[in-house]
């Protein structure tokens, strides 16, 4: 550098009052300090002013010092490729030479600023950085050996892949083995950071660390009961990813590394008593879990039951003293994001229901507004896990813990004695039959308790035996439990709303129409709800009802459920607007409920289907605007578009041939075309269900656009989006069996015109139509192709198996077609012979031999 950069005092004098201003709690302060910020960095060497600042100014008070560093920090995020060489260079020299700040604070600060700009020239274009950070680390200074490291764990945190790629010359190979020395370093912090660097290394199985990873699981254990909290988490964290990552290395030492993971589940220290307890989650996914745990089970178990209790923390932070606060409006930032499911068609075979994959509703979701995880959760999910890898062997450690717990004076206590019977539920289920006649009323009452925390975790653990109530007589168990739900579902405290409503779902999925005598009182509940609660629960208030007619089905196709439930849903719909999210939720339900009530829900079927179509249309419009002007339009929020479609696809489900008019009078059909061949893959999927189900519906629209249709199914048939791909499959299948309806009707009405064709379409017809079950369209689709086959019969010989096996399809034919299928069956057989039938009757699989031999006598 030719010359020192000296601050023209002034230019420093006006930067300073701004960084104190910035300091300032007053809004109106804080925009104008913005735009001046804004202004200032127009001025190449601004950015000089502010590492001046940071690392010559020591006169100035920290927190001013720290934040000029930190608005430096946002200035090389935004502006880095643009300043000027001699400025960069100034930036870089000064931060080496500041590393070791006597200040925890500046040092700190530094080492963000070094990372930034590491993170920005991707290391590459500041080859002395690692090198100079290493020799710092041998520095006899205690600040610039903390400082160095603590750039350099921010570093292995922010760059881990570039650190171990050949860009860089492979650095790790010297900066591992240089790590793995400080770990016996006289000073806490020293030793925390040595550990935080090298387990950023684990996971990803560098090699670097590989070669060395025998001393650095001595040197952990080395550490293992060190003073310093900080030291203990990082041991703790390290050997949780050790066991995902290099199991066999740690196998020979599991019986100590286990006694010691156990005193450190119960650390005083929340911190490592937390990273603790991950191990035994994920020692559980581990094949090795039973064999080396078997012996430990004794001593893990109330280790893991005592971290199930709240914390006094836990009970603040959760306002676990304020039992009523129904009245209290909801904090929005509470609210988290809800993501839809796209409708997915389950393939619907003989005789079986629609199988969904249930896999989220479960969780262990008790208390989600805290900080989302804790030792409390941890253990409960620890033991959820382990109660199904050890079944009933758990179980004899847990029986005696939960007597005393369960009935315990102390709420508390008594209230993780529930969250452990929840948690046990799915694992020990087999085991816990014998007791849940005494223990399923004991919760019932508990559901009546005077804390709010206590009812609330309650509802969930009853959730969790659902299967089981729903399994014995109803008024034993099931009655008492609906009735004593339904009243939380109205209690006035809003985390037992909430988890009442979600237990309430659950046990609507178990239970289905055994609901049934009872709708009048469940709608009664959720109706009234409705005028009584805040934001966050109305929306899982949506769920329990879409749940509710998911479960009933046709049995909520009464007026008087009609009009109890439509009228708060119409006027909910009625007062959202297009941009709202809370759409979402809505029209899902009401999906369910339009597919439930079917003719029932005709009356409100009109706005709601325009809305969907005007929702679809909107967000295509916005899509449009988005991709031709990206800088002056955003894009859409796909989601509403998406939803609506679903809710499309409910009508038409709901309402088959009725929804005729409605599809006449739009152009959902050019909507869709576009929707088909959107970017997001849950839109096709989302547009391929409801083809499908226009095409049950009213095929009559969906035929003439076939020809635009076909070729994007054929390209979405890719198994790598199985959902898109499921759905693209079942909308050919339903194309291809109206298309098969329709030649079977030809041939009826006109079988001398289209027999003589037979042979072109016979195959794939009957392997279209042996899919679907006996209604009045297959009836006149196969009454037309025996008309053909009499008129034509040379046309089916070649696929004569193919008709046997479609005719076997039949669970009930009417009389008179069963007489057809007996003479065209008998009369081949008798034209070909004895001989020659046995033949080919010995290709038929075993199933199709016994029926055609069972009905037709062939």
């Amino acid at each position: 550098m030719e010359c020192e950069w000296k601050p023209d005092e002034q230019g420093l004098q006006q930067i300073l009052q701004l960084l104190k201003e910035s300091q300032s709690p007053d809004t109106s302060t804080q925009r104008s300090v913005q735009q001046r910020l804004e202004q200032l960095n127009q001025y190449p060497d601004f950015n000089n002013y502010l590492i001046f600042v940071l690392t010559k100014l020591k006169s100035e008070d920290e927190p001013t010092r720290s934040l000029s560093g930190l608005i430096l920090k946002n200035n090389v995020k935004a502006h880095y490729q643009n300043f000027p060489n001699g400025v960069s260079d100034f930036i870089k020299s000064e931060c080496l030479q500041n590393i070791g700040d006597s200040s925890p604070l500046i040092r700190a600060t530094v080492g963000i600023l070094i990372t930034t700009i590491a993170s920005k020239g991707e290391l590459q274009n500041w080859p002395e950085l690692l090198p100079k950070l290493c020799l710092l680390l041998d520095s006899e200074d205690y600040n610039t050996c903390e400082g160095a490291f603590g750039a350099l764990q921010k570093i292995c945190e922010d760059s881990a892949e570039i650190l171990d790629s050949d860009m860089l010359d492979r650095p790790l190979n010297i900066m591992i083995p240089k790590f793995l020395q400080f770990f016996k370093h006289s000073s806490p912090k020293i030793r925390s950071h040595a550990i935080a660097c090298v387990n950023q290394f684990i996971i990803s199985r560098t090699q670097a660390l590989m070669l060395h990873i025998d001393p650095f699981i001595e040197n952990l254990f080395a550490l293992a009961t060190d003073d310093e909290p900080e030291v203990r988490k990082n041991v703790c964290r390290a050997l949780v990813m050790l066991l995902e990552v290099r199991l066999d290395r740690l196998l020979p030492h599991m019986h100590n590394i286990i006694e010691y993971m156990l005193q450190r589940t119960q650390d005083h220290d929340e911190n490592v008593a937390l990273e603790a307890c991950e191990f035994w989650l994920t020692l559980a996914e581990q094949p090795v879990c039973k064999e080396v745990l078997c012996g430990h089970l004794s001593q893990l178990t109330p280790v893991l039951v005592n971290g199930m209790k709240y914390s006094e923390i836990d009970i603040i932070l959760l306002k676990g003293d304020i039992e009523e606060d129904e009245a209290i409006p909801d904090n929005e930032q509470d609210i988290r994001p809800r993501f839809h499911r796209s409708r997915t068609v389950a393939q619907q075979h003989e005789g079986d229901g629609i199988e969904d994959e249930e896999d989220e509703d479960d969780e262990l979701d008790d208390d989600d507004t805290i900080s989302d995880w804790n030792l409390r959760k941890c253990s409960a999910a620890a033991l959820d896990v382990l109660a199904n890898v050890f079944r009933e062997d758990l179980l004899m450690h847990i029986l005696p813990l939960l007597k005393e717990l369960l009935f315990h004076p102390e709420w508390v206590v008594k209230e993780s004695g529930i969250l452990v019977l929840g948690a046990i539920a799915e694992g020990c289920m087999q085991g816990m039959i014998p007791y849940l006649p005494e223990l399923i009323p004991h919760l019932i009452q508990c559901l009546s308790d005077t804390k709010a925390l206590v009812r609330s975790i309650t509802c969930w653990t009853l959730s969790r035996y659902a299967h089981w109530v729903v399994s014995q007589p109803p008024d034993v168990y099931l009655k008492p439990l609906m009735t004593e739900l339904l009243k939380r579902i109205l209690d006035s405290n809003k985390r037992v709303q909430e988890a009442a409503c979600s237990a309430f779902a659950t046990l609507e999925e178990e239970a289905c129409t055994e609901l049934v005598p009872y709708l009048a009182f469940i709608l009664d509940t959720l109706v009234f709800a409705f005028s009584k609660y805040q934001h966050k629960n109305l929306l899982i208030l949506y769920d329990a009802i879409g749940t509710l007619a998911d479960s009933v089905g046709h049995h909520l196709n009464k007026p008087e459920y009609i009009q109890m439930l439509m009228p708060p849903l119409i006027q909910k719909w009625n007062q959202l607007k297009d941009e709202d999210k809370d759409l979402f939720p809505l029209l899902e339900c009401l999906s369910s409920v339009a597919t439930a009530l079917q003719s029932g829900f005709l009356p409100y079927c009109e706005p709601v289907y325009q809305r969907c179509v005007n929702l679809v249309q909107k967000t295509l419009a916005q899509s449009m605007l988005h991709q031709s002007q990206p800088e002056q339009y955003e894009a859409p929020d796909k989601d509403f578009m998406i939803v609506a479609l679903d809710l499309l696809s409910g009508l038409a489900e709901g309402l088959g041939g009725t929804i005729e008019q409605l599809v006449a009078r739009s152009n959902i059909l050019t909507l869709m075309y576009q929707c088909m061949q959107d970017k997001m893959p849950e839109v096709r999927q989302s547009s391929f269900a409801l083809l499908g189900d226009l095409t049950k519906a009213c095929f009559q629209h969906v035929k003439p656009c076939i020809a635009d249709f076909m070729p994007i199914l054929g390209t979405n048939l890719n198994p790598e989006l199985i959902s898109v791909c499921n759905n693209a499959t079942w909308a050919i299948g339903e194309i291809s069996i109206q298309m098969a309806i329709t030649i079977g009707r030809l041939g009826y009405v006109c079988p001398q015109e289209v027999a003589p064709m037979l042979q072109q379409f016979i195959r794939p017809w009957c392997t279209c139509l042996r899919n679907i079950r006996d209604n009045e369209e297959k009836d006149s689709a196969f009454r037309g192709i025996c008309t053909m086959i009499s008129v034509n019969p040379g046309g089916v010989v070649q696929d004569f198996i193919f008709f046997c096996d479609a005719v076997a399809s039949w669970v009930n034919p009417k009389d008179d077609l069963r007489d057809m299928f007996y003479k065209i069956l008998h009369g081949f057989k008798n034209q070909v012979g004895d001989d020659n039938w046995r033949r080919f009757a010995d290709q038929f699989p075993m199933p199709l031999k016994e029926r055609l031999a069972t009905f037709y006598g062939v």
